[in-house]
């Protein structure tokens, strides 16, 4: 029984951990939202993404073999360029992967490209996308990055007897990490509206998410490019990487303003002489 308990609460702060680039996902696509849904969205969307979740549990252990068998029509070789053999899993990581990229591209890209960067009511009232939409892609992205947690979880389960038993502790821990995300999505969403700044950080920390789940889908496809095999990012590279681009942008802020603040100084000690 002490060992049961041992393993849900592993399980837990494993799917906390393994659910930081998710939580991020969430906080950033409901923005997408009509501004007065935003708050339901993000409930609605975890809400159903934690019911899916024990669901594509159940799915896992059933057939967890075939997600992992390469399909015969997808493995092969192209002269000494290319060298693949694609499974269920390589796919779902590829495919999410890759949309994170490009949803994190076209963001900054949006950025960088509005003229004018003040909002009217109107437009953000309005959002980019309709609510279920958003809901839409939350619970489609919230699988994708709960696939790999997942399988972990019936890793580290492995060493529990009854199925039933493994199970059951798997799909609290699925709950309680998700009513977790779902207390965090609300405070990290309302923290990126009063502090603009940091959203670009955000997107970029997305982006790397993204390059991580495409490595580690290349991996999972056994990917070989002129005989190179596609390495994965593994957690730790990526929680470095993260916290690097954390100080680094809170550095640049703060250097920012020791600039501006000096300039002003300046412009101030100008005017005096004039």
């Amino acid at each position: 029984m002490l060992g049961v308990i041992f393993t849900l609460l592993m399980l837990v702060l494993l799917q906390a951990v393994l659910g930081f680039d998710n939580l991020l996902y969430i906080s950033l696509e409901s923005k997408k939202a009509p501004l007065s849904d935003q708050k339901r969205v993000r409930k609605v969307g975890i809400l159903i993404a934690i019911v899916l979740r024990i669901v594509l549990l159940f799915v896992l252990v059933s057939i967890i073999d075939l997600f992992q068998e390469p399909f015969s029509f997808l493995t092969g070789h192209i002269d000494d360029v290319l060298d693949f053999a694609f499974n269920g899993h390589s796919l779902i990581v590829l495919a999410g992967g890759g949309f994170i990229i490009y949803t994190a591209i076209k963001e900054i890209w949006h950025m960088i490209a509005k003229h004018d960067l003040s909002e009217s009511v109107d437009d953000v009232n309005k959002g980019t996308k309709s609510s279920n939409a958003v809901v839409a892609s939350i619970v489609l992205m919230n699988l994708v990055f709960s696939f790999d947690s997942i399988l972990a979880a019936i890793g580290l389960t492995s060493d529990i007897e009854n199925s039933t038993t493994a199970f059951i502790v798997m799909a609290i821990a699925i709950v309680v990490s998700g009513l977790l995300m779902l207390l965090l999505a609300d405070k990290i969403s309302v923290f990126l509206a009063k502090n603009r700044m940091y959203e670009v950080l955000g997107l970029f920390i997305l982006f790397i998410v993204g390059i991580m789940l495409v490595t580690e889908g290349g991996h999972l496809a056994h990917l070989k490019i002129f005989g190179n095999e596609i390495v994965p990012m593994s957690k730790t590279t990526f929680y470095f990487v993260i916290a690097v681009l954390v100080v680094t942008d809170v550095v640049q802020g703060r250097y920012q303003k020791k600039l501006l603040a000096k300039q002003v100084k300046q412009t101030e000690t100008k005017n005096k002489v004039n």
